[in-house]
């Protein structure tokens, strides 16, 4: 095996044991919506000025070691919010305790029309 060969195989082996895994907390009295296409769905980097609803809390939990890709974590908040019919999420807390696995919460939002 050469050289390129034998890095893209690491790399695949590291990737294969990192996880984004989910949980979901929905907020009470919200419209339902149906659920949309997860690629429709918008990861922000703060909330929006634009007026919308809050429709609950995506809470991922992600391996600090190997560490799971940006996009994994990315597609991982567009599926979940998609199922709650939000347009977008956007991050509101993202922390990495010693010795624990890293937690983000995002906020699923669906804009007014």
């Amino acid at each position: 095996m050469n050289s390129r060969g034998f890095v893209a195989l690491v790399s695949w082996l590291l990737a294969a044991c990192s996880y984004v895994e989910a949980t979901t907390v929905p907020y009470t009295g919200v419209p339902k919506f149906d659920p949309v296409d997860p690629d429709t769905v918008q990861v922000l980097p703060s909330e929006p000025a634009q007026r919308h609803d809050r429709l609950g809390e995506v809470v991922l939990f992600i391996s600090p070691d190997p560490p799971a890709p940006r996009a994994d974590i990315e597609e991982r908040l567009r599926k979940e919010a998609a199922k709650w019919g939000a347009n977008a999420v956007y991050v509101v807390r993202d922390v990495l305790p010693p010795g624990k696995e890293r937690q983000l919460v995002g906020i699923a939002i669906r804009f007014r029309q």
